[in-house]
């Protein structure tokens, strides 16, 4: 599943008019890197919840097919759920088995492992070291385990491989992951592993422009 219901608001006024996830990095928008990454990985099935300007991520992607894709839209329109709704709505299409989520806005070349949850995980987070801009992270890691302590030395890279059971308890409608998230490290069920690779957040214009001339 991609993220790419949000309205962007750090990025005006680009966003204005087009979604984040469309926005490019050189010649290439951030979904169509999301597209290669996830067809080298072997997935088939996508996806994307639709909110600000979702008419046009339709218009560029269609069915999918032109990107070796079968997409799904799921609609909130004007009713945006943030991450943790919007993933409770498309839950059906998932079934039973642990699907990636992965942050529309943000640009990587990371290559998605053939990952499987173990037995007591309900979830496993792929995390980056603090960038620059941030004083203090989200995580860190103690035995392949995310957990909460006074270091925090790792962001949360907006990619996540979750277990529809994650969400069980959950009915559709507004709000953030990040509860669930904290409930699943508290219980020891949520698995992580540290990304050193490129990563970047496209969250504003100037990191957007930074970007774009590090890519020449």
């Amino acid at each position: 599943m991609i993220l790419a219901a949000g309205r962007g608001e750090r990025l005006k006024p680009l966003t204005n008019s087009i979604p984040k996830c469309l926005v490019k990095v050189g010649n290439e928008t951030l979904l169509e890197r999301h597209f290669q990454m996830l067809v080298r990985a072997g997935v088939t099935k996508v996806v994307i919840n639709l909110g600000w300007l979702g008419e046009k991520i339709v218009d560029f992607v269609g069915t999918g097919e032109k990107f070796g894709l079968q997409v799904i839209y799921s609609l909130e329109d004007d009713e945006i759920l943030e991450t943790g709704g919007g993933i409770v709505k498309a839950l059906p299409v998932f079934g039973d088995q642990p699907f990636w989520v992965i942050n529309g806005d943000i640009y990587t070349d990371y290559i998605m492992p053939d990952l499987d949850l173990d037995s007591n995980s309900l979830g496993h987070l792929i995390l980056i070291a603090n960038p620059s801009y941030r004083s203090k992270g989200d995580f860190n890691l103690k035995d392949n385990k995310v957990i909460k302590d006074n270091i925090l030395p790792y962001t949360f890279s907006g990619m996540a491989l979750y277990d529809p059971k994650l969400f069980k308890n959950e009915v559709v409608r507004k709000f953030s992951i990040v509860p669930i998230l904290f409930e699943c490290i508290k219980n020891k069920r949520l698995s992580g592993s540290f990304f050193k690779g490129e990563w970047h957040d496209v969250g504003t214009p100037d990191r957007l422009a930074r970007l774009n001339k590090l890519q020449g």
